[in-house]
């Protein structure tokens, strides 16, 4: 494990971070009531869509890579010697929440896994039913303070990383970036780290931002480490006040600009009620965004449980 040089100018900066579910409320409207309708209500009105696909995972030669996005802000990143899972969550209820979309393939349909990418401890990224059911994953790893969470989940090897920090092994290398989001899973949970992760191997490199408000450090991991594949949310940013910790379309087409990346795939929309926008708005905001700035071919929206070559 190493940590690479360099100082972050935007660290020294104070960040506000929420300290209760109130501060991720809009202040002056919100009351319990609004809260269960837009976030509970809705959710168990609506019938779940789309369905398991069984997957065609493609034969990979040296150098090709194949994303398949499972939901919200789970993947299967696949070299042809290496599989990485990204948070992965086949869950249909997170409590009381909803999932409006079945996961786009069955847990059992995955391939042997080699690595989970884990970006913070939130119950929708880090989901303990989900990581128990996993065929022997072989190393996890995730930010500083979430080893305790892991213990006991099957893995073979957990890794813990602070920001700037990379892990390697064999010909592949992964890195945690800084994002604006918070870790703790429980309110007064502080100590726990949170961030996004760059994948390298053979050649090329997937960037996945985790939970991020936009922060100027976008620019700063563009410059240390820039992606070819940006994997970027783009959901749960209404409510005003929720984006301190998430980001809209109009931020992630940003932080695609930021990060100087080939292909934006979004995510983190569509899966669970989580904010108060309609669901489907998100990509079709990204896509109006795309035409406007010229970048629809560097767009790829992904159907859950389909891989795509890249």
């Amino acid at each position: 494990m190493t940590a690479e040089p360099g100082h972050s100018s935007w660290k020294s900066r104070p960040r506000r971070l929420p300290r209760s579910l109130k501060e991720l409320t809009p202040g002056n409207h919100f009351n319990p009531r609004t809260f269960f309708r837009e976030m509970v209500w809705k959710a168990l009105l609506t019938k779940r869509g789309g369905g398991h696909k069984l997957p065609a995972f493609p034969r990979l030669e040296q150098g090709e890579v194949a994303l398949t996005w499972i939901g919200h802000a789970s993947f299967l990143v696949q070299f042809n010697d290496l599989n990485a899972l990204i948070d992965p969550n086949f869950a249909n209820w997170i409590f009381l929440l909803k999932r409006v979309k079945h996961a786009g393939l069955k847990l059992a349909d995955l391939p042997p896994i080699d690595l989970v990418l884990l970006t913070h401890a939130h119950f929708d990224h880090f989901h303990k039913p989900t990581l128990r059911k996993l065929p022997s994953p072989k190393i996890g790893v995730m930010p500083w303070g979430m080893g305790d969470l892991a213990r006991g989940l099957g893995f073979g090897r957990i890794i813990e990383l602070k920001w700037w920090e990379s892990f390697s092994h064999g010909d592949w290398k992964v890195t945690l970036t800084p994002c604006k989001h918070w870790g703790a899973r429980m309110l007064h949970d502080h100590h726990r780290g949170y961030g996004g992760f760059v994948l390298e191997h053979q050649g090329r490199r997937i960037y996945h931002a985790g939970d991020s408000a936009y922060f100027d450090g976008f620019k700063e991991i563009g410059a240390r480490c820039r992606p070819e594949i940006a994997l970027l949310p783009i959901g749960a940013y209404f409510p005003e006040s929720f984006r301190n910790v998430h980001m809209g379309p109009d931020e992630a087409v940003q932080v695609f600009k930021d990060l100087r990346a080939r292909w934006l795939v979004p995510m983190h929309y569509g899966s669970f009620k989580l904010s108060f926008e309609e669901m489907d708005e998100p990509p079709r905001w990204l896509k109006d965004l795309a035409r406007r700035h010229g970048l629809l071919p560097s767009v790829k929206i992904l159907e859950e449980g389909v891989p795509q070559m890249f």
